[in-house]
């Protein structure tokens, strides 16, 4: 290396040790990077179009850091940036990182067939392709076409979390950790389109209104993040989805401009079709080091942060595998200043924290070989108490489950009930549908993941039961089970089942929080502040393969898993279960007879008495994730 060459190195790299990542404008990254844009060829022939940010040093050897995304990697030409390079990976440019995103396949202006969470293909033969193989072939050209270490790092959001995933499967030499993020996981399990089997109506039915629209022609996007209007849809998404009615005049409205839709009408239980597209079924002898991000109020994908870990650690456990949850809705881990959710609120710093403190080092210490290892495989962000616990496994060996009763006159007892004939009943009214937020909204809002749950507390197709003030802390850490015995007078139901955190009578915010809060003024007194909710279609209470109809009048046990809580119950507060029947539009309506819902009709809906049982012959309870405070 000649001595101007030396002296610049040595330059930048003094540079590099006193910028912060504050000082990442956009200015100091088109002064330090250059961009280009080609189409990489993969094993069959069809063309992925890829931006390159590369500094303009070329005598750096830089690690790769990739996302591979469906949703455009605009700005397209040379002169445009993209934002995110001084803003959610600040980090990374202010090391010079070079950063790469990619249109996938059949998306935007990349060519090929599109396929929805395309199934993975263990023994690919030949020109034969799959997420993996693109993964593989973009590594592989990107190794050899830029100024890069060799090493290569991967993570991404939401459906780009699933392409992240992707690349960890991809058998790159060069890849050498992922993090995916609120991945998209199990559809039918627990994330956008089901959860428990029923299926998540406005989710589904808007991200397809845009995303499943095709392109226009080859090699152009279609205003992949983008909403269109639509009439229908004009006012509050209570009264909208009410009055389109059944899940067929759903379906008609696309008419055939949607490919998914259909496919998902023709599979409504849990097949091989859908198991082909669970990523968790696939992930054995992951060789990246894995981080797996989510939040704990992410109304998208919470179920496949939680759960794709757990498939890892189980299927490839010699996987370097992390695992950190936040307070956070879909993707504010990565929104500087984050602080509180609706009128929940937990204190300030949890995403620069994670940025800064987690994902940045992450991936420096296995793609740079900077810092050291996680000293830690688990963050783990506590609501209630609002701090950060850091621990060596999840599921936590010295979790206790610990059931809670419910009992009569709506009560919660840590004892077995021992009186005889005791219930609490219910009417569910499909053509009157318990809202799942009480805010009016034009479409989905994410605060519902931890909102004020008095509006449903007020109404008599909800069952409610609360206990005593806690004298201590109460702290729970892992997934929650529910058991009930019910009966019904029809041959299904849903069961939409809520823990909830009732705040303390005349309980207040300090100033300061409540002014940077959406309402100073909020009663936060007797606050019910949703932990976790989640629902199950009934027909799917035995298996989500088969479903099986109830006898009426039967009394019948329905057991489903709540995704993982982490919160402490702080004095003063207690706990609260509610227990409901719909939860619209956030879930579609059941008739509440045992039928193919995704071709029912609005002259299949009928009213359905719910009795939930809680005596000493049939009790009713939840079984908490208790941990010593």
């Amino acid at each position: 290396m000649n001595t101007r060459r030396l002296t610049c190195l040595l330059l930048t790299l003094l540079a590099l040790t006193t910028l912060s990542a504050q000082d990442v404008s956009e200015e100091w990254v088109k002064e330090h990077y250059s961009k280009r844009e080609v189409m990489i060829e993969m094993r069959d022939g069809v063309r992925l179009f890829t931006a390159i940010y590369e500094p303009r040093d070329t005598t750096l050897r830089r690690p790769i850091i990739m996302t591979r995304t469906p949703y455009s990697c605009m700005p397209y030409g040379e002169a445009e940036y993209s934002r995110s390079l001084w803003g959610s990976m600040q980090y990374f440019t202010r090391d010079l990182y070079i950063v790469v995103f990619q249109d996938v396949r059949g998306k935007s202006m990349s060519e090929g067939d599109f396929v929805d969470v395309r199934p993975f293909k263990a023994d690919k033969q030949g020109t034969e392709i799959d997420e993996a193989s693109d993964s593989y072939d973009t590594v592989d050209w990107l190794v050899t076409h830029t100024a890069t270490n060799g090493n290569v790092g991967a993570f991404g959001v939401s459906y780009p979390g699933f392409y992240a995933t992707m690349v960890g499967l991809s058998g790159h030499p060069a890849v050498k950790a992922v993090s995916p993020q609120a991945p998209v996981t199990a559809w039918y399990h627990g994330d956008d389109v089901h959860h428990n089997g029923a299926f998540m109506l406005v989710d589904m039915y808007s991200f397809m209104t845009f995303f499943g629209q095709p392109r226009r022609q080859p090699g152009m996007m279609r205003m992949p993040m983008g909403r269109e209007r639509d009439l229908r849809f004009a006012n509050d998404i209570y009264g909208d989805y009410l009055r389109m009615g059944a899940i067929p005049r759903f379906t008609e409205s696309y008419g055939d401009s949607i490919a998914f839709w259909p496919d998902v009408m023709a599979h409504p239980d849990l097949d091989d079709w859908w198991k082909a597209r669970d990523p968790r079924n696939v992930v054995y002898d992951v060789k990246p080091a894995v981080m797996v991000v989510g939040g704990l109020f992410d109304a998208e994908d919470c179920y496949g942060a939680w759960y794709l870990y757990r498939a890892i650690q189980e299927k490839s456990p010699q996987t370097e595998l992390f695992l950190t949850m936040g307070p956070w809705y879909h993707g504010a881990w990565h929104v500087a200043g984050y602080q509180n959710l609706g009128q929940t609120y937990f204190g300030g710093d949890t995403a620069d924290r994670f940025m800064r403190e987690v994902e940045y080092p992450f991936f420096s210490y296995y793609l740079d070989g900077k810092g050291s290892a996680p000293a830690h495989r688990v963050n783990m962000f506590f609501t209630g108490s609002n701090r950060w616990a850091t621990y060596d496994e999840w599921p936590l060996t010295a979790e206790q489950p610990t059931p809670l009763y419910l009992t009569a006159g709506g009560g919660l007892s840590w004892s077995a009930p021992t009186g005889t004939d005791s219930h609490t009943d219910y009417r569910s009214d499909p053509s009157r549908p318990v809202p799942y937020t009480a805010a009016i909204q034009s479409r989905r809002n994410r605060e519902y993941m931890a909102e004020d749950q008095r509006f449903a507390a007020q109404r008599p197709d909800v069952a409610v039961f609360r206990g005593e003030a806690l004298s201590d802390t109460l702290t729970l850490a892992g997934p929650v089970d529910v058991e009930l015995q019910v009966s019904l007078t029809s041959t299904d139901a849903d069961f939409v089942v809520k823990l909830i955190d009732v705040f303390p009578d005349g309980y207040a915010y300090p100033r300061d929080v409540a002014a940077s809060l959406p309402d100073r003024s909020y009663p936060m007194g007797g606050y019910q502040m949703l932990v976790r909710g989640d629902i199950l279609r009934g027909k799917y209470r035995e298996s989500l393969e088969t479903p099986v109809p109830f006898e009426p009048g039967e009394v019948t046990t329905v057991c489903f898993r709540l995704p993982d809580v982490a919160h402490t119950f702080l004095p003063g507060h207690s706990l609260m279960i509610q227990v409901q029947s719909t939860w619209f539009p956030l879930a579609d309506r059941n008739p509440q007879v045992f039928t193919d819902i995704y071709h029912a009709t609005e002259a299949d809906f009928t009213p359905c008495d719910v009795r939930i049982y809680h005596d000493a012959d049939h009790p009713s309870r939840i079984v908490l994730p208790v941990i010593d405070n």
